[in-house]
């Protein structure tokens, strides 16, 4: 891999250093089993490879972000994304070393979508990262010991999710990798992260699906289903470096 050279971008008139310090967030997530074949036709031109937990089976993550502190503003964000490695990568015994991977935080997430509720993180993100961000509504709503997120994609209600919320553990800071496509290229970024808050709860998730095309492809996957585990961070921070090409 070799690092991109900019280390800082102008964005709608405003400079971005790199690395993208986040402060303080929440974050909600759910993990969910899903068909890996499936889940393959999200990934293009066979750069990356659904991680298999089960044989056949893959992992999908959903996560709501409320950013209150971030280089890129305050704005609510949401992440669907597939673990993945990228093809070719050196792995152990099939099944063992992808839930050893998982455990370890080892395997990456190609993000398929990740919808924001603010131009500049969208543009920032698009530019710097390559990440698939787009402008939506998205509604964050805290209902006692369960947090709600609704995301509406080009006006079209395409699924709401609940979270149970709380916790009171410390998620050490550890290194995630996610993939993307940058200029048509393959593209990871390498995003340290810890937090205050922390829980994982079995299960947990409620999920419903609306008429967007993307309820429909998430209909291919098997959703709604009962999630693996839910987890919640309170009080989430995050250093982002730069985009490395591989």
């Amino acid at each position: 891999m070799t690092a991109s050279a900019g280390r800082n971008f102008e964005i709608q008139g405003r400079r971005v250093d790199l690395p993208v310090v986040v402060r303080d967030a929440s974050n909600a997530s759910a993990t969910f089993l899903v068909p890996s074949a499936a889940a393959q036709r999200w990934v293009p031109d066979g750069a990356f490879e659904v991680a298999e937990i089960l044989p056949g089976q893959g992992m999908l993550s959903i996560a709501a972000i409320d950013y209150r502190d971030n280089d890129l503003g305050d704005y609510d964000e949401v992440s669907i994304a597939l673990f993945v490695r990228a093809r070719g990568a050196k792995r152990g015994l099939p099944v063992l070393s992808t839930f050893a991977d998982f455990l370890q935080g080892k395997l990456g997430t190609y993000i398929h979508r990740l919808p924001v509720n603010q131009s500049f993180t969208c543009e920032a993100g698009k530019t710097i990262w390559g990440f698939p961000k787009t402008v939506e509504e998205i509604a964050l709503e805290a209902r006692g010991d369960r947090i709600s997120c609704r995301l509406a994609v080009d006006g079209v209600h395409a699924l709401t999710i609940s979270f149970p919320r709380g916790g009171t553990r410390t998620m050490p800071e550890r290194e995630l990798i996610s993939y993307t496509y940058l200029h048509g290229v393959p593209h990871c970024t390498r995003a340290m992260m810890g937090g205050e808050g922390f829980a994982m709860r079995l299960g947990g998730a409620e999920i419903v699906l609306g008429s967007h095309t993307l309820s429909n492809e998430l209909r291919l996957l098997g959703l709604p289903r009962r999630a693996l585990f839910t987890t919640w961070t309170e009080h989430m921070h995050a250093r982002f470096e730069g985009p490395e090409k591989l």
